[in-house]
């Protein structure tokens, strides 16, 4: 199944729907009400039926309960780190490794998505996310795998410049990261992709275009840690909730911090305003943002002197 949140053209209000044959069956619910039962959800009768052409989307769970990254593909590990003078920690091949980033900045697809406030080092991430369709705590990697309602596809917009800075301190990225993440076009249930199943993931490929001309990426099936092991973790000690998103982590050569490295800055300029990014998951679809100029920092003055 391959499920949606629209604009409905009657009434202008968000809604669910099930895509069929080219048709959007519309649901009078919020898709976060629907995912732990998505089966019983698509024989309810529809509130409207209505042409997938032409519609608005939103993000699938346009405001989810919470929003984690994860880390998960080792060539871009290894890549991210020496573009910023490092090298993978010993950690990432113990464990899988997130951050929490800003459930108030999703955007859906064809969304603006404005430049961090005082970035001029501002990137895509190519990844896919998963949705949490029921909740659970301590949960087996089988059995998280098992909540998981679906998949969409995952931009993780980041301001290079200011993540380098203030990843000195030691915390996890923040205000490099909270500006925006796309989610989207739709939310595609595990059954549909269970043919492509290849390692921890899926034979499918990912990748970004800049203005038409496509970036890197690389293949869902390389990735290291699969989603049941990562929302496993996730649930270790707390309570993973229906809507959760939890992001793969970008796919190797999926960012411009990547390319950059590896092929020269003046092939992959930074992202300015102007600019219109398409990422795509295959078996998901594609993704597009127009890049907007952002606002100018508010200055925050000194801080207080110590005693």
């Amino acid at each position: 199944m391959r499920w949606v949140t629209y604009v409905s053209p009657s009434d202008g209000a968000e809604r669910a729907g099930l895509l069929r044959d080219g048709q959007v069956h519309g649901v009078d619910a919020p898709l976060l009400d629907l995912l732990p039962d998505l089966a019983a959800a698509a024989e309810r009768a529809p509130a409207e039926v209505v042409a997938e052409a032409g519609l608005v989307l939103r993000a699938p769970v346009p405001r989810p309960p919470s929003v984690r990254d994860f880390l998960s593909f080792e060539q871009h590990a290894r890549n991210a780190a020496a573009a910023f003078g490092r090298e993978v920690s010993p950690v990432w091949f113990q464990q899988p490794v997130f951050y929490f980033t800003n459930p108030a900045a999703v955007r859906g697809t064809g969304e603006p998505v404005p430049v961090s406030p005082g970035s001029a080092a501002f990137d895509y991430e190519v990844e896919v996310a998963a949705v949490v369709g029921r909740g659970g705590s301590d949960l087996t990697p089988e059995q998280a795998e098992a909540a998981i309602a679906g998949y969409t596809v995952f931009v993780d917009w980041s301001a290079r410049d200011v993540q380098r800075v203030e990843s000195q301190v030691g915390l996890g990225p923040a205000k490099g990261k909270d500006g925006a993440t796309t989610l989207g076009p739709v939310l595609v249930t595990p059954d549909e992709l269970e043919p492509h199943r290849s390692g921890a993931g899926y034979a499918l490929r990912m990748a970004a275009a800049v203005d038409g001309v496509e970036q890197g990426g690389g293949s869902w099936a390389d990735i290291r840690w699969s989603f049941g092991q990562m929302l496993a973790y996730a649930s270790r000690g707390t309570e993973l909730r229906p809507g959760d998103v939890v992001g793969s982590g970008t796919v190797g050569t999926g960012c411009l911090l990547e390319l950059r490295s590896l092929h020269g800055e003046d092939r992959h300029p930074w992202l300015r305003p102007g600019a219109e990014v398409s990422v795509t998951v295959e078996g998901i679809g594609t993704v597009t943002a127009p890049i907007v100029a952002g606002p100018e920092p508010v200055p925050l003055g000194p801080a207080a002197s110590g005693s």
